[in-house]
């Protein structure tokens, strides 16, 4: 199940997709510059190389003082020309960075909510594992496709609906399933439980249980194969386990019928708004309060910062702000965690020290305002 801290972890790396963007926008933007007054080969008339290519760094100079302001119109040009040619620079870079926003945040959202496809193709995967295995002539797997649990996930309807609508299936890869399905049939516990005699609903859902999470997301083979798929398998995969895990513990013999599927999260409308707004805030927090952070990391450079770090601070900085309800200790604490995992090895401290002391700075100056017991003590 999703949770706040894996879309925390999930806007973070969307950030820093965006900044990445960023970049690679500027830098298109200062060659549309030294594009500009590049010699037009096809010209009859005489070009003058030299006041082109002062044009061009006088153009490039301005560009580069003023690209931060979003406002900025340019009239310090020596000529007409360099000032279009700066305004239509700036006005492309603003332009593309609003377009990677957007995209960004709708790609963010998508792949949190693939989350949920995935868990669906891993319940349709069993049913096609029983599929491979009735299909096998080497041996009777009579009791697999006659399992009770796999039964009750074929004929479940919300199952069967999600994965219509949103095309889940497995069609394209029944050469890969039966490559698994050999796994399978290769387990001693599996081999243990076709042979039963009479296989209870309990061994059938001992044995469901085994394959999912001691064959199925322990298979080396799957996961290059969901890898190769999936960007995001890897980060995603224990989620996806643990929903599939929740499912086959949550069936049983009075249920078989109307038994539940999991949920993405609690409540993902709540979450999705959570994720949707940190994500905003961040991108508006950075300019405002660049000039704060670098003051409380006067020992380090801002530019030398590492990125994700730079990021974290913004997050938490954007959190503390705009998420009321959030007390500010959970704050540092979720940014702490965050940076322990996906940066360097020092941030953990780093990202300590200087949130606790631009909480209280935030706090001070009223930026920060946490009302109730519990949501503002930060210590």
């Amino acid at each position: 199940m999703l949770n706040r801290r894996t879309l925390r972890i999930k806007a973070m790396q969307t950030i820093f997709a965006v900044r990445q963007s960023r970049e690679a926008n500027l830098e298109l933007a200062k060659a549309y510059v030294r594009d500009s007054f590049l010699p037009d080969l096809n010209s009859m008339e005489l070009q003058d190389k030299e006041l082109l290519k002062q044009q061009s760094k006088e153009a490039i100079k301005i560009f580069n003082l003023n690209y931060s302001n979003t406002s900025f119109k340019s009239n310090e040009g020596s000529a007409d020309v360099i000032n279009d040619v700066v305004n239509d620079a700036i006005s492309f870079y603003y332009r593309e960075n609003n377009k990677d926003l957007k995209l960004y945040r709708t790609q963010m959202i998508n792949e949190a909510e693939k989350v949920y496809d995935r868990y669906i193709q891993m319940l349709n995967l069993l049913i096609d594992l029983k599929v491979i295995a009735d299909n096998d002539g080497k041996r009777d797997h009579s009791n697999f496709v006659k399992n009770l649990l796999i039964k009750a996930i074929e004929s479940n309807p919300s199952r069967e609906t999600i994965s219509l609508r949103k095309n889940l299936d497995w069609a394209e890869y029944q050469s890969e399933i039966r490559q698994w399905f050999k796994e399978v049939r290769s387990d001693e516990k599996y081999q243990y439980y076709i042979d039963l005699k009479n296989a209870s609903f309990k061994d059938d859902k001992a044995i469901v249980s085994h394959i999912v999470k001691d064959v199925i997301f322990k298979s080396d083979v799957m996961d290059k194969f969901m890898e190769d798929r999936d960007l995001n398998w890897s980060e995603d995969r224990a989620i996806i386990k643990s929903l599939v895990t929740k499912t086959v513990k949550s069936i049983e013999e009075v249920n078989l019928d109307d038994f539940e599927l999991q949920e993405l999260s609690y409540n993902w409308e709540d979450d999705k708004a959570f994720f949707v707004k940190l994500y905003e805030d961040t991108n508006q927090v950075e300019p405002k309060y660049e000039a704060l952070i670098a003051r409380k990391t006067k020992n380090w450079e801002i530019d030398r910062i590492a990125i994700t770090d730079k990021i974290i601070l913004d997050m938490a900085i954007a959190e503390m702000i705009n998420f009321q309800s959030i007390p500010i200790k959970v704050t540092i604490n979720e940014y702490i965690e965050v940076a322990k995992k996906y940066s360097t090895p020092k941030s953990k401290l780093f990202i300590n020290g200087v949130l606790d002391v631009i909480a209280e700075e935030l706090q001070s100056s009223g930026d920060v305002k946490k009302s109730g017991r519990g949501l503002i003590d930060n210590k």
